[in-house]
């Protein structure tokens, strides 16, 4: 086979992943072997790929490719989530540049759009993963709304009510204006914002006195339905009993006492909002105050805010601060740092509201979750340093908000027959439904067109929390020899920012539905960051198209330039210079095959010496290098088992071994070192291959003639076997060695190609199993061990041991002697300089003991050159 010059990523990836494709390679059925399962943390079906995605993917796609290559059943599963708040987004802005507007459209009409949507451009971030080389079961993808997934979201939701553990409830939600749906408590992103604090006068009823409110809500004023003061606080005793006029709208409230106001903040009143504030609400259950909601599902001021109807709560906040202050009801402003609520995926100010929502009981839930975790270590995160983030969200966990007021997604299974907020029931489908209606009712004259199915759809994270038993059937059936034989999953691979969202989610799903749990470790990756440390994206300009990348580097250059920096759980300074890095190692891989297979082949030559030496010193090597990558491995810690490979093959391969067995110039290879050469080769394919599969498989496949059954992704992982690392440690000394004779011609002038005799004194009796090696690399025509020190020679040491090279005619013994006393001289007048500084006490005594230390470090230095100098002139005279 005809070997390219140059490797050429783009003329390969293709060819080799339609290979994987078409031989199945990918795709995992149960059977006797042990089977390793990893779940795609599904992307939103509106996504394309990133940089995180990317990062994510590939250290999914290492654990796969490497479970196949030891011999495991290895099942990736593809596949999508709906995304319900950002997929019908994206919806409706569809449908008003078509203009049309949602709300003019039925559920069925919307959902119609919604699917042609989701047809057209959902999905392409899978189609992109495959050309970074993601080697998931394609034929297993799964949409979180596909009819089996959407079916076990309400069988699960059925299941959980039946249990007493779902309920309807009139709740203060977050409430997102712009997508016009609430969202749970972990949905709100809390964000540090200058504003401002009003103080608002309100007359006291009767009188022309006021009392005077601190808020940052102005526009609110119109769901006033008290003033609250603490009992205990003297300013306002006067005040009980007493009413109080709201300003503007004019209503009059009474004046409460609770102890719940703080006395030091703002005026010591409070002005208590029932429908728009959290606190507000419990004190107005307490004291049985009137609710008053001011605002519209999109956050303008509905007719309880008078002249300002239909205007958005921003515009009137502007507004009406300036009607306060014409009407004197403004006393003063003060400018005000708040944390202020917003929506994760709209960006939106949240609004707190009540409203009727669904709620799921996790107090009991949560419990094996948090067990299996933080007590038996069943389930491992990596680094374990997160595990104090998930015990502080378990243990402080709510009650979860799991409706939405949105119509892409599962639509909530209750079924209302009568107008009461109780008359509904909960089933699989109406059908069901109707026979639990009519027996609640007693009235067998219910038909299914009297009832009205919730318009809710359920939370996106209430469907992926099921993600590893539903893509295997496991809710719809727990007896299914899918979800027998891959679950529990293996690993986890996912962003510390949905820990609780979905990974504790999940367990917590595991132990409810399958008695287990659903992996057995969670990897958290790192954020992927510039160079200056910023979050990569769009808007700040500073996120590189993935698929930019791989056309530029390769996937394989991409995959290492990534990973090369990705320790677990630790953001990444991503820089372009790492994909180049990549590049550059997948270029020395293909420059070393070309080498090895470029050499002749002889059948008849004999083995030297130094060939069989470097076989048994590269055995070890591996072997010793395959020890730490599975440790590594086995601590997740990818970058440094890819770092191990790397500086194996750059290094140990590239550098020394093949250095080793190299023929002499148009000199054939004997066949035993050439096959072994061929060998250790493939045995470094393996290694590298599920980082870099592509380059890989290219080679594997050039170097023989392979069967499908054959190819390198199916092939075998190698094999831990006992080896010598004394072997190891005396190679060290010998490369020191090569190093010194290596200075000694580049200072000296001395062409490699002319020979030269070597000598040593072996002092700490050092093994000479490697002198070969020395000689071949060192093109050393005599080596031999003295027992003295030979005159007219250069020297170096290495460790204790000294090793002489004869000076011969190459080599001006007077323009030698001419440098070298010139160095002498030098050395000689930098330590006179730095013993002065030594001597001179006030120095000494003033100097930190840091600085003292370079000092003397220095003095030590320049003593050790002056005698090496010293000696080497000795030698030429």
């Amino acid at each position: 086979m005809t070997i390219p010059a140059q490797f050429d990523a783009k003329a390969i990836e293709n060819k080799w992943y339609e290979y994987w494709m078409k031989n199945n390679y990918f795709h995992s059925e149960p059977d006797h072997r042990t089977p390793y399962t990893i779940v795609i943390p599904p992307p939103n079906v509106t996504g394309v790929l990133h940089m995180g995605h990317m990062l994510n993917n590939t250290i999914q796609d290492v654990l796969i490719r490497r479970a196949r290559l030891k011999g495991f059943n290895a099942c990736w599963v593809p596949g999508t989530d709906h995304a319900s708040i950002a997929t019908e987004a994206k919806v409706v802005a569809k449908l008003k540049a078509e203009g049309i507007n949602k709300n003019d459209l039925t559920r069925e009409e919307f959902l119609k759009h919604a699917w042609e949507w989701t047809d057209k451009y959902g999905g392409t971030i899978l189609e992109q993963l495959k050309k970074l080389g993601a080697s998931c079961d394609w034929e297993r993808t799964k949409f979180t709304m596909d009819p089996d997934m959407s079916a076990s979201v309400i069988k699960s939701f059925v299941d959980l009510y039946n249990k007493g553990l779902i309920y309807r409830g009139y709740r203060m939600v977050n409430w997102d204006p712009e997508a016009k749906t609430t969202l749970s408590d972990e949905e709100v992103i809390y964000e540090e914002q200058q504003g401002k604090l009003f103080f608002l006068k309100y007359k006291i009823e009767g009188s022309e006195d006021f009392l005077t409110i601190a808020t940052t809500r102005p526009e609110t004023i119109f769901g006033d339905t008290a003033i609250c003061i603490n009992p205990n606080d003297e300013r306002f005793t006067h005040l009980k009993g007493k009413k109080a006029i709201v300003p503007i709208c004019g209503r009059v409230i009474p004046i409460i006492e609770d102890e719940y106001v703080d006395v030091e903040f703002g005026t010591g009143c409070l002005k208590v909002t029932p429908a728009h504030d959290m606190n507000d609400k419990t004190l107005g259950e307490k004291h049985n105050l009137e609710i008053v909601d001011i605002f519209n599902e999109d956050a303008t001021l509905n007719s309880f805010g008078l002249h300002y109807q239909g205007k958005d709560r921003f515009v009137v906040r502007t507004e009406i601060a300036k009607e306060l202050e014409e009407l004197g009801a403004l006393a003063k402003t003060e400018i005000h740092l708040n944390k202020v609520g917003t929506s994760e995926r709209t960006k939106a100010v949240i609004e707190p509201r009540l409203s009727d929502q669904w709620f799921l009981k996790m107090e009991e839930l949560v419990k094996p979750a948090i067990k299996s975790v933080l007590e038996t270590g069943e389930i491992k995160l990596h680094p374990k340093r997160f595990e104090n983030t998930y015990a502080h969200w378990l243990n402080n966990i709510r009650d979860w908000n799991i409706s939405r007021q949105l119509w892409w997604g599962q639509q909530i299974p209750a079924y209302y027959y009568g107008d009461g907020k109780e008359d509904f029931v909960v089933a699989e489908n109406i059908e069901d439904a109707l026979k639990l209606a009519q027996e609640k009712t007693s009235n067998l004259k219910l038909e299914t067109k009297d009832l009205k199915q919730d318009v809710d759809a359920l939370d996106t994270w209430f469907s992926s929390w099921l993600w590893p038993m539903s893509v295997f059937g496991g809710i719809m059936d727990p007896e299914s020899a899918d979800f027998k034989y891959y679950y529990p999953t293996n690993d986890l691979v996912t962003g510390p920012d949905i820990l609780f969202f979905w990974v504790a989610r999940m367990i917590i799903a595991g132990y409810e539905y399958a008695g287990e749990k659903p992996f057995t470790n969670v990897y958290l990756t790192g954020l992927v960051r510039d160079k200056q440390r910023r979050k990569m994206s769009k808007s700040l300009g500073n996120s590189p198209d993935p698929l930019d990348l791989i056309d530029a580097f390769g996937a394989d250059g991409v995959r290492v330039g990534l990973l090369l920096s990705a320790s677990a759980g630790n953001d990444i300074m991503f820089d372009e210079e790492l994909c180049n890095q990549g590049k550059a190692f997948s270029n020395k891989i293909w420059n070393a095959f070309k080498l090895i297979k470029g050499w002749e082949v002889s059948e008849t030559i004999a083995q030297p010496e130094s060939s069989k030496v470097a076989i048994e010193w590269y055995e070890a090597k591996l072997q010793q290098t395959l020890v730490d990558i599975e440790d590594n491995f086995e601590k997740y810690r990818i970058s440094d088992s890819l770092m191990a490979i790397y500086k194996l093959v750059w290094d140990d391969f590239c550098s020394w071994f093949l250095e080793m067995i190299k023929p002499a110039y148009q000199q054939p290879i004997d066949s035993v070192t050439f096959v072994k050469a061929i060998e250790m080769l493939e045995s470094n394919l393996k290694l590298l291959h599920p980082f870099m599969p592509f380059l890989t498989e290219e080679i594997w496949q050039l170097i023989a003639e392979r069967t499908p059954e054959e190819a390198l992704i199916v092939s075998t992982w190698p094999e831990l076997k006992s080896f010598d690392a004394k072997l190891i440690a005396d190679f060290e000394n010998s490369i020191e060695v090569i190093s010194g004779i290596r200075t000694i011609r580049k200072d000296k002038n001395i062409p490699f190609k002319d020979a030269i005799e070597l000598k040593g004194i072996n002092s700490e009796n050092v093994s000479t199993y490697f002198d070969s090696i020395i000689t071949k690399l060192g093109n050393v025509s005599a080596f031999e061990y003295v027992s003295e020190k030979v005159d007219g020679a250069l020297s170096f040491r290495v460790k204790s041991n000294e090793y002489f090279i004869p000076i011969t005619g190459n080599i001006d013994v007077e323009a030698e002697i001419k440098k070298l006393t010139e160095e002498l001289n030098y050395t000689k007048g930098f330590l006179k300089s730095v013993e002065a500084k030594l001597s001179n006490e006030k120095f000494v005594n003033g100097a930190p003991e840091k600085v003292l230390n370079i000092e003397k470090q220095k003095q030590a230095d320049a003593l050790a050159k002056i005698a090496t100098i010293e000696q080497s002139l000795a030698g030429l005279k």
